[in-house]
C-alpha cells in the first residue's frame, strides 16, 4: 500500500498507470472507516486494476464548525483496515492546503433545485462543498470509476448530476447501505454514540421497515404522519425530516404512480449526533 499526501506525487505515480491503460477506481472517504467504506473498496478492487482511496475531511461541506471539529480523525487505524484488504491500494490523504491552496471555499453549483431540498435545506452550502471536493478529486486522480454508498442517496444523485453537467468521463457506482446488526446504517458518526444509544438506534431501521409496509397499503401522507407520531412518542430521538420522494426526479410524492420508484428519506438526532438514512419503498 502506498500513501500520498501531495497531489503532485500522486499524479506522477498514476501517470505511469494511465500510460499502460490500467483502469483506476476512486473511493472518496472522510476517514473514520467502517465496514460500509470497506465494502466500497472491496467492490472497487473486484472491478478495477488499481484503487485509490482518498481520506480527507472536507471543511466546506460542514455547515457548523463544531460538527467539523467533532468529526473523528483516525488515519492510522484507517490505514491498518485498508492494508488488511489489499496491499495494492493507493491512499491519498492530503492536507486542506492541497485541496484548497488559495482559500477554503466551495464553488457555486446549480443542480436544478436538488441541492436545496432535504439535506440541502438543513445544511446550508453542503452540496456545493461536496461537489467542489469531489470534482477536485476527480481532476487529481482521473478515475475510470468512482464508488459511493447509497446511505447518502441524495449526495449520490448530486454527484451523478455533477458528472453529467461537467461532462466528466467517470462512471459513478452506487453501492448498497451496509448496516449494523440492529439495522442502524453504518456511519462514521456512529462512533460518537454511547453503546446504549447505538443499541437503541435500531429503532430507526424498524421504523423505516414499518413505513415501507404502511406505504404499500396507505397513502404517502398517512405514512409520513405515522412516522412523525412514532418519533413524538420516542423522546431519545428528534426527527428533523421524513420525506417520501421519487427516487429518480426527487420530486415529493403527491399521488402514487405504479410506474415510479419511491424512496423514504430521514434525518434525525440522537441527542447531539445527527444521522441520516433512507429506504426504497417499492
Amino acid at each position: 500500500m502506498i500513501l500520498f499526501h501531495l497531489k503532485k506525487e500522486l499524479q506522477m505515480h498514476l501517470s505511469l498507470l494511465l500510460k499502460d491503460a490500467i483502469s483506476i477506481a476512486l473511493v472518496p472517504t472522510m476517514g473514520a472507516l467502517h465496514e460500509g467504506h470497506l465494502s466500497l473498496v472491496k467492490k472497487a478492487i473486484d472491478e478495477n486494476r488499481q484503487v485509490v482511496v482518498s481520506i480527507f475531511v472536507n471543511p466546506t461541506q460542514f455547515d457548523k464548525e463544531d460538527d467539523l471539529d467533532k468529526y473523528p480523525s483516525t488515519l492510522e487505524k484507517d490505514l491498518i483496515l485498508l492494508s488488511g484488504i489489499s496491499e495494492n491500494l493507493i491512499v491519498f490523504a492530503p492536507l486542506v492546503s492541497e485541496i484548497y491552496p488559495d482559500i477554503v471555499n466551495a464553488k457555486a453549483y446549480n443542480f436544478n433545485g436538488l441541492e436545496n431540498v432535504m439535506e440541502g435545506r438543513y445544511r446550508k452550502n453542503h452540496f456545493n462543498g461536496v461537489a467542489t471536493v469531489v470534482q477536485e478529486l476527480f481532476n487529481i486522480v482521473m478515475p475510470n470509476k468512482a464508488y459511493f454508498g447509497e446511505k447518502d442517496f441524495q449526495q449520490l444523485a448530486i454527484i451523478k448530476s455533477l458528472v453529467k453537467s461537467a461532462n466528466l468521463s467517470v462512471e459513478i457506482i452506487g453501492c448498497p447501505i451496509v448496516r449494523e446488526t440492529n439495522g442502524l446504517a453504518m456511519s462514521s458518526r456512529n462512533t460518537r454514540l454511547s453503546k446504549e444509544h447505538r443499541d437503541k438506534a435500531g429503532f430507526i431501521y424498524s421504523t423505516l421497515k414499518t413505513a415501507k409496509l404502511t406505504f404499500g397499503t396507505k397513502s404517502a401522507s398517512y405514512t409520513i404522519d405515522w412516522v412523525k407520531e412514532v418519533f413524538l412518542k420516542h423522546p431519545l430521538f428528534n426527527l428533523e425530516y421524513f420525506e417520501i420522494r421519487d427516487e429518480v426526479t426527487f420530486e415529493p410524492i403527491e399521488m402514487k404512480d405504479k410506474n415510479k420508484k419511491y424512496r423514504a428519506f430521514i434525518a434525525f438526532y440522537i441527542q447531539e449526533v445527527r444521522l441520516i438514512d433512507n429506504m426504497a419503498l417499492n
